[in-house]
C-alpha cells in the first residue's frame, strides 16, 4: 500500500477540522449528543465538493423523513411490541425498496429515511413521551454536522468533480482501445479480453452515480448534457464493437473472399482507436482519419450483385458495423474534449433510432427478496430483544437494520456485513481506550482535539481509497459515536460494555441471518438477468411491440447487459456467458431492426420476415420454459437463410431504386447479424 498523497492528507485534515468544529458547536449549544454532529461530518464528507453537497442535502432530507416517521409510529404502537416491530420493519423495507429504484445519489434519501426511523424509534420505546424531543435533537445534531461539512468542503481548497470524470474515462479509454484492437482482429475470447469487458461495463455503470452529483458541483448544464451523452455512447460502444467479431472471423479467419485492403483498414481503425485522446477542440476538428476511413469503407462496399453470396453479405454487414463504430468513437473523443475544455461545441456523427431511450432494467423479484430479508431480520431481531428483556437490545436491532439496508442491493451482502462487524469491533476497542484511559486526563477542548488528531487524521487519509472506504468510514463514525463525548465526563464500564456490545451482537446477528437467507451469489442474479434477456427477445420478435416503445426497450436491454457483464468471471472460454449475452442482445436488436424495416418491404417479404420472427420467438420461449439455453433449431436457421435469399433477390430487382435498395440492404444486415448471433462461426483459434 502506498503512502497517502497530498490530496488525501488535505481531505483528512479538512474532514477532521470540520468534525472538531461541529463537535465544539454541539458542546457549546449543549446538544444531548454532540458526537452525532462529529460522526455526521465523516459520513457526508467526500474529497469532492459536489459529492459532499449532494450527500449532505440527501442526508438532511432522509433524516427529517425518518424522524417524522418515528414520531408518527411510536405513540400508537408502543404498547403492542410485536405490532410495533412489524411497523418499524415495514417502514424500513418500503423505503429500502424505493431506494433501489434510483441509482443516483438521490437514493440516499430513501435509504436513510428507512433506517433512521429504527435509530430513533427503538431507543424511545422505554420512554415514548420523549420520542418527539429525540427526533428533534437528532435532526439538529445531524444538520449541524451537515452544514459544517458542506461549508468547510466548499471554502477550504474545494475539489471539483468534473476533472475526476475525465480521470475515470481515461482508464475506460485504455480498456476500450485494447478491446477494440482484439475484436477488430477477430478475437472474442481470452481472460484478458473478458476482464477488459468487465471493467468497461463496470466503469460505465459507475459513471451514472457520479453524473448525478455534477449538478451540485456548479457544473454548467450544457457540460452535464455532454457528460450524459458521453456515458451513453460509452455504453453503446461495447456491444457495437463486439458485433464486429463474428463476421470478421468468417471473412478473415476462415479466409473468405474480401477486398484486399480490408485487413489494412481494420488495423488502421484499431490504431486510431488506440491513439492518444485529443485534449483541445482544435485536435478534434483537425482529425481527418474518420472521414478517410468512411471513404475507404464506401470504396469496399459490395454492390447489390455481390450480396447473393455469403461472403458479400458478410462483408456488407461488417463494413456497416465498422462505420457505426467509427461514428461512435469519433463522438466519444469529441465529447471528452468538450468536457475537458468546458465547451459546448459538438456535432454528433452517430445518429440512430436507438438513441434517446430512458428506461432502465430492475429485477423486481430480487429487489423484493432482498427487501424481505431486511424486513424479516428486523422482525426476528425485535422478537429476540423483546423475549430476552435486554434493556440495551435496541442498539442490537438498530445496527442489524442499518447493516441489512446498507448492503441489500449487493449480490453477496454477507461479506460486507461481516466487514461492518469487524469495523465495529475495532471501534469499540478504540472507544474503550479513549473513554477509560485517555479522556480522564483531558480537561479542555484543545487537548481533546490533540488526542483525537493522530488516529482520526490517519483514518481520514484512507477514506478516499475505494479499498478502504467502507472500513475506515465505519471506524471513524462508530468510534466517534461510541466515545459519546458530552459536556461532562462520565464513564461507567458496565454501561459502556452493555450498550456497545449490543451493537456488535446485532451486527453478528445480521451477518448470520444474511448468510442463511442469501447463500447464493452473483450466479443466481446472472441467471435471472439472462432469462429476462430471453423474455425481451421474445418481446422484440413479437408484433405487439410498438415502434414508439422500441427506444425504451433498447435502453432497458442495454442497461441489463451492462449489469450482467460484471457478474461473469473472466475466462478463456469461447462460449463464455458474457459472449453469449452479447449475442442475445444482438439477436434482440436485429429483431427490432426487422420490425422497423418490414414496413417498407413488399408483402411477400413481410410474410417471410414474420415467419422468421415467429420461429425466433418460439425458440426463446422454449429456452425460458426449460430455464436453460437450448440448441438452436435447424428450422430457424433455414428460415433466416430463406428470407435472406428472398431479400437479396428482390434487392437485385430494385437495384435502380436507391430507397428500396437501402431498406432491403438494412433488412439483410439484420438477418445476417441474427444468423451469426444464433449460429456463431466455429473457430480453431487458441484463447488469447
Amino acid at each position: 500500500m502506498s503512502f497517502p498523497s497530498a490530496r488525501e492528507w488535505l481531505f483528512s485534515a479538512k474532514t477532521f477540522a470540520a468534525a472538531m468544529i461541529a463537535l465544539y458547536i454541539g458542546l457549546r449549544l449543549e446538544l444531548p449528543r454532540p458526537y452525532w454532529a462529529m460522526a455526521t461530518v465523516y459520513i457526508v464528507s467526500n474529497p469532492f465538493v459536489g459529492a459532499t453537497r449532494s450527500k449532505a442535502l440527501y442526508r438532511a432530507l432522509g433524516t427529517m423523513i425518518g424522524a417524522a416517521g418515528a414520531v408518527l409510529i411510536v405513540p400508537p404502537f408502543v404498547e403492542s411490541p410485536y405490532l410495533f416491530s412489524v411497523s418499524v420493519a415495514l417502514w424500513t423495507g418500503t423505503l429500502l425498496f424505493l431506494s433501489m429504484f434510483d441509482r443516483s445519489a438521490r437514493s440516499y434519501v430513501f435509504l436513510l429515511a428507512g433506517y433512521t426511523l429504527p435509530l430513533i424509534a427503538l431507543p424511545a420505546v422505554t420512554n415514548p413521551t420523549a420520542v418527539f424531543d429525540l427526533a428533534i435533537t437528532r435532526t439538529e445534531e445531524i444538520l449541524l454536522g451537515i452544514v459544517v461539512a458542506s461549508v468547510v468542503g466548499s471554502v477550504v481548497f474545494p475539489s471539483r468533480l468534473a476533472p475526476t470524470l475525465i480521470e475515470r474515462t481515461d482508464a475506460w479509454f485504455r480498456d476500450a482501445a485494447f478491446y477494440a484492437s482484439e475484436t477488430l482482429s477477430g478475437h472474442i475470447a481470452g481472460a484478458s479480453i473478458s476482464a477488459a469487458r468487465q471493467r468497461l461495463a463496470a466503469t460505465v455503470n459507475g459513471l451514472e452515480f457520479l453524473l448525478s452529483q455534477l449538478t451540485y458541483d456548479h457544473t454548467r448544464p450544457d457540460i452535464i448534457r455532454r457528460a450524459r451523452a458521453l456515458q451513453g455512447r460509452m455504453q453503446i460502444f461495447l456491444p457495437l464493437i463486439s458485433s464486429m467479431a463474428d463476421p470478421l472471423i468468417e471473412l478473415i479467419g476462415k479466409h473468405g473472399e474480401h477486398p484486399e485492403g480490408l485487413e489494412a483498414l481494420l488495423k488502421d481503425v484499431a490504431a486510431w482507436v488506440g491513439s492518444p485522446t485529443p485534449r483541445a477542440k482544435e485536435d478534434v476538428a483537425n482529425d481527418r482519419a474518420p472521414d478517410a476511413f468512411r471513404e475507404r469503407i464506401n470504396a469496399m462496399r459490395p454492390p447489390v450483385e455481390a450480396l447473393a453470396s455469403a461472403d458479400g453479405a458478410l462483408l456488407s454487414n461488417a463494413l456497416w458495423r465498422l462505420g457505426q463504430v467509427i461514428d461512435v468513437w469519433q463522438d466519444i473523443r469529441a465529447l471528452r474534449a468538450a468536457i475537458l475544455n468546458e465547451t459546448s461545441e459538438w456535432r454528433p456523427h452517430f445518429r440512430h433510432w436507438r438513441l434517446g431511450g430512458t428506461a432502465r432494467f430492475f429485477d423486481r423479484g430480487m429487489m423484493l427478496f432482498s427487501t424481505g430479508v431486511a424486513v424479516s431480520a428486523i422482525i426476528v431481531a425485535c422478537g429476540l430483544w423483546i423475549e430476552s428483556g435486554w434493556n440495551d437490545g435496541a442498539a442490537a436491532v438498530t445496527l442489524a437494520a442499518v447493516a441489512c439496508c446498507f448492503f441489500a442491493a449487493l449480490d453477496e451482502p454477507a461479506p460486507q456485513v461481516f466487514t461492518f462487524f469487524l469495523a465495529t469491533c475495532l471501534s469499540v476497542v478504540l472507544a474503550g481506550l479513549y473513554v477509560f484511559a485517555v479522556l480522564p486526563h483531558v480537561h479542555d477542548f484543545p487537548m481533546l482535539v490533540v488526542i483525537f488528531a493522530v488516529p482520526f487524521l490517519i483514518i481520514g487519509t484512507l477514506i478516499p481509497r475505494p479499498r478502504f472506504t467502507l472500513v475506515t468510514m465505519l471506524t471513524a463514525v462508530n468510534t466517534a459515536t461510541f466515545i459519546s463525548i458530552q459536556s461532562a465526563y462520565e464513564a461507567d464500564f458496565f454501561v459502556f460494555a452493555n450498550s456497545n456490545l449490543a451493537g456488535v451482537a446485532g451486527l453478528l446477528f445480521a451477518f448470520i441471518w444474511t448468510r442463511m437467507t442469501r447463500p447464493f451469489g452473483a450466479e443466481l442474479a446472472a441467471a435471472r438477468l439472462t432469462r429476462s434477456a430471453w423474455a425481451d427477445i421474445v418481446l422484440s420478435a413479437s408484433p405487439s411491440v410498438l415502434i414508439a416503445d422500441q427506444r425504451n426497450l433498447y435502453a432497458r436491454m442495454l442497461d441489463r447487459l451492462m449489469q450482467l457483464l460484471p457478474r461473469h468471471a473472466a475466462t478463456d472460454s469461447h462460449r463464455h456467458p458474457s459472449i453469449e449475452s452479447f449475442r442475445d442482445f444482438r439477436v434482440a436488436l436485429n429483431a427490432l431492426d426487422l420490425r422497423r424495416t418490414r414496413r417498407k418491404l413488399p408483402l411477400d417479404i413481410q410474410t417471410s420476415v414474420d415467419d422468421t420472427l415467429d420461429a425466433l420467438r418460439r425458440y426463446f420461449e422454449s429456452c425460458i420454459a426449460r430455464r436453460a439455453r437450448q440448441p438452436v433449431p435447424p428450422e430457424l436457421i433455414r428460415s433466416i437463410d430463406a428470407t435472406s435469399a428472398q431479400v437479396t433477390s428482390r434487392a437485385l430487382e430494385q437495384s435502380q431504386n436507391a430507397a428500396a435498395e437501402r431498406w432491403l440492404r438494412d433488412t439483410l444486415h439484420a438477418l445476417v447479424g441474427m444468423r451469426l448471433s444464433l449460429h456463431p462461426p466455429a473457430t480453431q483459434e487458441e484463447p488469447a
